[in-house]
């Protein structure tokens, strides 16, 4: 009988029982696939984050625009020349004219 035990302690052994989950070839490649899975996050994090970076500088770009020309809109209403502000801006921008003026316009580079 002591024979027959340490026979099977042999047996047990050399054979070790891989049933567990942690032993089994399912759990290495979950393991793997978190992994990878992590890794694809963490790219397509970085590249999100790296368009957005750029996309608040071009934001940050036009408020400072904006905040230019709102001090000059600022500076002409606090200095009392209203009417020649509303006159440059007849003349620049909306096209219109005095009613001696005449305009000639250049049609050939259409």
């Amino acid at each position: 009988m002591a024979a027959e035990t340490k026979h099977n302690k042999k047996n047990k052994k050399k054979n070790p029982s891989k049933k567990g989950l942690f032993n089994s070839m399912l759990f290495k490649l979950l393991a793997g696939a978190v992994i990878v899975g992590c890794m694809v996050l963490f790219i397509t994090t970085e590249t999100d984050c790296s368009s957005k970076e750029a996309e608040l500088a071009a934001i940050q770009a036009q408020i400072d625009t904006f905040n230019m020309e709102n001090a000059e809109l600022q500076r002409t209403l606090a200095s009392d020349d209203l009417s020649a502000y509303m006159e440059r801006i007849a003349l620049e921008e909306r096209g219109y004219a005095y009613p001696d003026e005449r305009r000639f316009y250049d049609t050939s580079r259409d």
